[in-house]
Protein backbone atom coordinates (compact mmCIF):
# COMPACT_ATOMS: atom_id res chain seq x y z
CA UNK A 1 0.00 0.00 0.00
CA UNK A 2 1.37 3.40 -0.81
CA UNK A 3 1.54 5.55 1.91
CA UNK A 4 -0.69 8.15 0.66
CA UNK A 5 -3.17 5.05 0.77
CA UNK A 6 -2.48 4.37 3.94
CA UNK A 7 -3.13 8.33 4.94
CA UNK A 8 -6.30 8.08 3.59
CA UNK A 9 -7.54 5.41 5.70
CA UNK A 10 -5.49 6.25 8.60
CA UNK A 11 -8.11 9.36 8.07
CA UNK A 12 -11.39 6.99 7.52
CA UNK A 13 -10.44 4.78 10.65
CA UNK A 14 -9.73 7.65 13.22
CA UNK A 15 -13.18 9.13 11.69
CA UNK A 16 -14.57 6.15 12.56
CA UNK A 17 -12.83 6.07 16.19
CA UNK A 18 -13.75 9.73 16.89
CA UNK A 19 -17.54 8.92 15.93
CA UNK A 20 -18.04 5.63 16.44
CA UNK A 21 -16.05 5.24 19.59
CA UNK A 22 -14.25 2.21 17.72
CA UNK A 23 -10.90 0.70 19.10
CA UNK A 24 -7.91 1.40 16.95
CA UNK A 25 -8.10 -2.20 15.66
CA UNK A 26 -11.68 -2.97 14.76
CA UNK A 27 -11.73 0.85 13.19
CA UNK A 28 -8.63 -0.17 10.68
CA UNK A 29 -9.93 -3.80 10.16
CA UNK A 30 -13.70 -2.43 9.31
CA UNK A 31 -12.07 0.38 6.37
CA UNK A 32 -9.42 -2.29 5.31
CA UNK A 33 -11.88 -4.53 3.89
CA UNK A 34 -10.39 -7.97 3.74
CA UNK A 35 -7.60 -6.16 2.58
CA UNK A 36 -3.66 -6.86 3.67
CA UNK A 37 -2.50 -5.08 6.96
CA UNK A 38 -0.28 -2.30 5.89
CA UNK A 39 2.34 -1.40 8.83
CA UNK A 40 2.29 2.55 8.18
CA UNK A 41 -1.57 2.56 8.28
CA UNK A 42 -1.01 0.38 11.95
CA UNK A 43 1.62 2.90 12.84
CA UNK A 44 -0.62 6.38 11.81
CA UNK A 45 -3.64 4.92 13.73
CA UNK A 46 -2.16 3.44 16.91
CA UNK A 47 0.44 6.71 17.21
CA UNK A 48 -2.28 9.03 16.71
CA UNK A 49 -4.43 7.36 18.93
CA UNK A 50 -2.08 6.98 21.36
CA UNK A 51 -0.80 10.43 21.52
CA UNK A 52 -4.17 12.13 20.82
CA UNK A 53 -4.06 14.26 24.10
CA UNK A 54 -0.33 15.95 23.04
CA UNK A 55 -1.48 16.18 19.12
CA UNK A 56 -4.61 17.86 19.89
CA UNK A 57 -3.27 20.47 22.46
CA UNK A 58 -0.50 21.37 19.97
CA UNK A 59 -3.20 21.76 17.49
CA UNK A 60 -5.26 23.79 20.27
CA UNK A 61 -2.14 26.03 20.53
CA UNK A 62 -2.23 26.87 16.57
CA UNK A 63 -6.18 27.60 16.14
CA UNK A 64 -7.15 31.36 16.52
CA UNK A 65 -10.53 31.86 17.87
CA UNK A 66 -11.40 28.33 17.40
CA UNK A 67 -11.52 25.16 19.52
CA UNK A 68 -10.35 21.34 18.44
CA UNK A 69 -14.16 20.23 19.36
CA UNK A 70 -15.36 22.96 17.09
CA UNK A 71 -13.80 21.90 14.00
CA UNK A 72 -14.71 19.23 11.40
CA UNK A 73 -13.79 15.88 12.12
CA UNK A 74 -12.19 15.09 8.41
CA UNK A 75 -10.44 18.40 9.40
CA UNK A 76 -9.45 17.49 12.73
CA UNK A 77 -8.75 14.14 11.94
CA UNK A 78 -6.42 15.35 8.78
CA UNK A 79 -4.86 17.39 11.20
CA UNK A 80 -3.68 14.50 13.59
CA UNK A 81 -1.98 12.54 11.28
CA UNK A 82 0.08 15.13 10.07
CA UNK A 83 1.11 16.24 13.72
CA UNK A 84 1.49 12.51 13.99
CA UNK A 85 4.09 12.50 11.57
CA UNK A 86 5.63 15.90 12.18
CA UNK A 87 6.57 14.85 15.66
CA UNK A 88 7.21 11.10 15.67
CA UNK A 89 7.93 9.59 12.36
CA UNK A 90 11.76 10.99 11.49
CA UNK A 91 11.50 9.42 7.87
CA UNK A 92 8.61 11.55 6.43
CA UNK A 93 10.11 15.64 6.07
CA UNK A 94 8.13 18.26 7.31
CA UNK A 95 6.68 19.42 3.77
CA UNK A 96 5.93 16.09 2.98
CA UNK A 97 3.31 15.81 5.82
CA UNK A 98 2.31 19.11 5.43
CA UNK A 99 1.64 18.81 1.49
CA UNK A 100 0.19 14.83 2.01
CA UNK A 101 -2.26 16.73 4.10
CA UNK A 102 -3.01 19.11 2.21
CA UNK A 103 -3.79 16.72 -0.90
CA UNK A 104 -6.15 14.72 1.61
CA UNK A 105 -8.08 17.32 2.57
CA UNK A 106 -8.37 18.46 -1.25
CA UNK A 107 -10.65 15.22 -1.43
CA UNK A 108 -11.96 14.64 1.70
CA UNK A 109 -12.66 18.09 3.11
CA UNK A 110 -14.17 21.24 1.56
CA UNK A 111 -13.18 24.19 -0.92
CA UNK A 112 -11.76 25.56 2.89
CA UNK A 113 -10.16 22.65 4.27
CA UNK A 114 -7.00 23.13 2.19
CA UNK A 115 -6.35 26.64 3.33
CA UNK A 116 -7.19 25.97 6.80
CA UNK A 117 -4.61 23.17 7.48
CA UNK A 118 -1.72 24.61 5.64
CA UNK A 119 -2.41 27.89 7.82
CA UNK A 120 -2.45 25.33 11.03
CA UNK A 121 0.63 23.16 10.04
CA UNK A 122 2.81 25.49 8.95
CA UNK A 123 2.70 27.29 12.42
CA UNK A 124 3.01 23.90 14.14
CA UNK A 125 6.15 23.19 11.54
CA UNK A 126 7.49 26.72 12.33
CA UNK A 127 7.37 25.69 16.48
CA UNK A 128 8.94 22.46 15.68
CA UNK A 129 11.94 24.77 14.37
CA UNK A 130 12.42 27.00 17.34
Amino acid sequence: MKRRTAREKALQALFQIDINEAGPEEAIKNILHGETMDPYLAELVNGTSTHLKEIDERISKHLENWSVNRLAKVDLNILRIAVYELLYVHDVPSNVAINEALEISKRFGDEKSSKFINGVLSKIKDGLNQ
